[in-house]
């Protein structure tokens, strides 16, 4: 059995439909969820004798069933863009892994497939809000402004459809628009006929919408902290809204925070766009923190903790 364990966000799913396109496997077993279900690997510990492929999850927070994994005969082909942590060796674990803050996911795979399906990577990018790496690739293959444009909405889009703190939140299962997404080679072929495009470009637009209308908290300095009620829409452009932030006031770093279901807090963080540093540090602070330098979060942190993780925030930023 083959499996392709992949985040249910824009990189997660364009860095498995670029390895796809060059190496299909038609029976693969999808394995996927929304953006902070980051321990698809405990899903599959007692897997034996498979291929299993892996998009954009963290190897550290999935050690422990990774090595299950390992030590089962099977064979994993990894791909990550994460905290890593201590490597493993293993001679049937092929690691593609490399945490700077410049880089993604689904330009890993770009470099390992030697740039062929670099039109979906730039994809993959713009999702990930690494508009300059995106914009370095177009320029190498001569694309318009319009056709930029395009690879850049369909990275955003994808990216909204996978914040959420459940499935319920999505408009699609990101499996669902890895299947939509998968008979094509040419993204803008994709683009141009893709009915999923027209509700999440909707859904997108009035989610916005509703989170530029919400109060900043007042804090000092040049940075900024949103907090957005316990809805759907708010878990869904939570990502989108702290992405939008970080690039209207590039030299701040920014906090966007959302109220789950059982009251605790669900925390978005993104670095100073000029100096893209310490986002995951700070949320790995917390038990269930994670996510790359640029950019991360915290599943749920106690609400009565949150003044506690502002002012070491604020600590982290100070500048």
């Amino acid at each position: 059995m083959d499996y392709d364990i992949f985040n249910g966000d824009a990189d997660g799913i364009f860095s498995l439909h670029q390895y796809r396109l060059q190496s299909p496997s038609p029976k693969a077993r999808l394995i996927t969820g929304v953006k902070r279900d980051i321990w698809l690997l405990a899903r599959l510990e007692n897997v034996t004798d498979s291929a299993l492929t892996v998009f954009d999850i963290s190897l550290d927070s999935n050690r422990a069933s990774l090595l299950k994994i390992l030590r089962n005969n099977n064979r994993v082909v990894y791909f990550d863009h994460h905290f890593t942590g201590e490597g493993i060796d293993a001679r049937a674990l092929q690691a593609h892994l490399d945490p700077s803050p410049q880089t993604c996911t689904s330009l890993l795979v770009n470099a390992a497939l030697g740039g062929s399906q670099s039109l979906w990577a730039i994809c993959g990018a713009c999702g990930d809000n690494l508009l300059e790496p995106a914009l370095a690739l177009a320029q190498t293959l001569r694309l318009s402004g319009k056709q930029i444009d395009r690879l850049r909405e369909l990275g955003e889009l994808f990216n909204y459809n996978g914040y959420g703190e459940s499935l319920d939140d999505l408009h699609f299962h990101p499996q669902k628009l890895y299947e939509a997404v998968q008979p094509y080679v040419n993204p803008f072929e994709f683009y141009e006929s893709s009915q999923q495009l027209a509700t999440l470009r909707t859904g997108y637009q009035t989610d916005l919408a509703q989170a530029m209308n919400q109060k900043e908290i007042k804090t000092t300095g040049n940075n900024r902290v949103y907090c957005l009620p316990n809805e759907s829409w708010a878990r869904r452009v939570a990502g989108v809204l702290s992405n939008f932030l970080a690039r209207e006031r590039r030299s701040a770093a920014h906090v966007v925070i959302t109220e789950n279901q059982d009251k605790t807090l669900r925390v978005s963080v993104r670095a100073p766009l000029v100096e893209q540093r310490h986002a995951d540090t700070l949320c790995k602070l917390y038990p269930t923190g994670g996510g790359r330098a640029a950019a991360a979060g915290i599943n749920s942190l106690p609400a009565e903790m949150l003044d506690g993780f502002l002012d070491t925030f604020q600590s982290f930023y100070s500048r």
